[in-house]
C-alpha cells in the first residue's frame, strides 16, 4: 500500500493527541483553557522550523501563519483551518493513542477498558478499512482526531509545500483555532486577521465528504429558582427547582425531537447539562435545525414550555435565555459556489468522487462563512468522535492531504485563467 505521508501523519497525530487540549464552556477566557497553548505553541515552533512566514498567536488564541505564493500571477488567498481543542463531553486527559498497523479486520479491543470494542460487524465504515492503519485511543479517553487529525493533515501539507517550492500555488494562510468544540472558535476579529478570500476547514468524517451545509444552532440557558425549606417542615412551602426542571424536560417532545432519535435533515433539542439543587437548578439545551424557521420554532417551543411550567407554580421563577451560536453556511455559499466547485475539482483530480451531505453539526467554517469568508468543510476521516471509540484511518488522512495539494493547485490554475 502506498505510504506517502502516512508515517508522517501518524507521527503527528499521535504526538498531538497526547497533548490535553480540552476546552471549558464555563470559562470566560479565550482560549477557555490555558493548556490549549501547549499545542498551539508546539505548532508555532514547528511552523518556524519549516520556514513558514508571518507566524503568530492572536490575543484570542488563534495561531496564524503564511505559506508564500510560488506563482507570479494573481491567485485568491485561501486558508486551511483546523481546531486544536477537544470536546469537554468526554475526557481528553491522558490520551494513549494506539496505531493498529495494517488492521486485519477483526474486533479492536481497547486495552484500558476491554468493554470498549470497535467491531466491524457493528461499524460498516470500519469494516471497509481492512488493511488500513487504524488509530484509536486506549479505551478510557477520546482520541482527539477531532480535530487533531485536521491539524496533522494541514501541518503535513505545509511541510510538503514549504519543502517543495517548485509546486505552483498562491498565498496560503494556515489557521489553528481554540474552543471550536464550545462554539467559540471564531473570534469576530479572525476574518480580518486571516486575510483570506476563501477558506477550508478540515474537520469532517468519511472519505470524499465535502460539506457546504451545516446545522443552524442556538443555545438555551434555563434557570429555575424554587423556594428552599427544610424538608421536615416543607408541606405547602417547598418549591423544588429540580422537580420543575424535570417537568420541563419531560414536557419537551422526546419521541421525535432528540439526537438519539433523529438523523439526516431532522433537527433536535438536546439537554447538554443539567444540575443544581432544590433551591436553584439550571440547564443548557442545544437547539439545532437546518433552517432558520425550524430553529426559531424550537426556541419558541422551549420558551412556551418554560412559561407553562412556571405558571403551575407562581412562587418559582423560571428564565429562559437563548443565545445564537452559528448558522447554516449554505445560506451564503449557495450565493457563491466557487470554493465548493474548486474543491470538487480537487477531489476528482485526487481520484475521489465528492459526496455532498449536510453535516449534523457545525464547524468554524459556519461562523467564518457568516462573517464573510466562504468556508466549506473537507473530510479528515474521523469516526465515532466525542467518545472512547473514536478512531481514524491514516489512509483516509493521506487522501485528505492529497486533496489539499490538489486544491491549492486548482486555485493556482483558476487564477491563471
Amino acid at each position: 500500500m502506498d505510504r506517502e505521508f502516512v508515517d508522517e501523519l501518524g507521527d503527528r497525530l499521535v504526538h498531538y493527541c497526547r497533548i490535553d487540549t480540552e476546552s471549558d464552556p464555563n470559562s470566560k477566557t479565550s482560549p477557555s483553557t490555558e493548556k490549549q497553548y501547549d499545542l498551539l505553541r508546539l505548532l508555532e515552533r514547528e511552523l518556524a522550523e519549516m520556514g513558514a512566514k508571518d507566524i503568530g498567536i492572536t490575543p484570542y488564541g488563534a495561531l496564524l501563519a503564511t505559506i508564500p505564493a510560488t506563482v507570479a500571477h494573481a491567485v485568491p488567498t485561501i486558508a486551511l483551518c483546523a481546531h486544536v481543542d477537544t470536546t469537554p463531553q468526554f475526557t481528553g486527559k491522558g490520551v494513549k493513542p494506539i496505531v493498529h498497523r495494517a488492521w486485519n479486520g477483526g474486533d479492536i479491543v481497547l486495552p484500558d477498558d476491554p468493554s470498549q470494542v470497535l467491531s466491524p460487524a457493528r461499524l460498516p465504515y470500519l469494516a471497509s478499512r481492512t488493511g488500513h492503519d487504524i488509530v484509536t485511543a486506549s479505551g478510557t479517553t477520546l482520541l482527539g482526531a477531532d480535530d487533531k487529525g485536521g491539524v496533522a493533515i494541514i501541518m503535513t501539507v505545509a511541510r510538503h509545500l514549504l519543502s517543495n517550492p517548485g509546486i505552483a500555488h498562491g498565498t496560503i494562510r494556515l489557521c489553528f483555532t481554540p474552543d471550536e468544540e464550545i462554539g467559540r472558535g471564531v473570534h469576530p476579529d479572525l476574518p480580518k486577521a486571516l486575510g483570506a478570500e476563501f477558506a477550508y476547514t478540515l474537520d469532517g468524517g468519511d472519505l470524499g465528504e465535502l460539506v457546504y451545509e451545516t446545522f443552524s444552532a442556538d443555545q438555551a440557558h434555563v434557570v429555575i429558582e424554587g423556594v428552599s425549606v427544610h424538608p421536615g417542615w416543607a408541606k405547602g412551602k417547598l418549591v423544588n427547582a429540580l422537580h420543575l426542571m424535570a417537568t420541563i424536560i419531560d414536557t419537551l417532545p422526546q419521541a421525535t425531537e432528540t439526537p438519539e432519535v433523529t438523523e439526516g435533515r431532522e433537527g433536535f433539542w438536546h439537554v447538554a447539562f443539567a444540575g443544581g439543587s432544590a433551591a436553584k437548578a439550571e440547564m443548557t439545551i442545544l437547539l439545532r435545525d437546518f433552517e432558520r424557521e425550524g430553529l426559531a420554532a424550537r426556541g419558541a417551543m422551549l420558551r412556551t414550555v418554560c412559561e407553562a411550567v412556571a405558571a403551575t407554580e407562581p412562587r418559582a421563577k423560571v428564565t429562559c435565555t437563548i443565545t445564537p451560536r452559528y448558522r447554516n453556511m449554505r445560506y451564503w455559499l449557495e450565493k457563491d459556489m466557487r470554493p465548493v466547485d474548486v474543491a470538487k475539482a480537487a477531489y476528482e483530480a485526487a481520484g475521489l468522487t465528492p459526496r455532498f451531505a449536510p453535516i449534523r453539526g457545525g464547524t468554524d467554517g459556519s461562523r467564518l462563512t457568516e462573517l464573510g469568508v466562504p468556508t466549506p468543510n473537507l473530510f479528515v476521516g474521523m469516526q465515532e468522535v466525542h467518545g472512547p471509540l473514536e478512531w481514524v484511518s491514516l489512509q483516509d488522512m493521506q487522501a485528505a492531504a492529497r486533496v489539499c495539494l490538489k486544491l491549492v493547485a486548482q486555485w493556482a490554475a483558476q487564477g491563471k485563467e
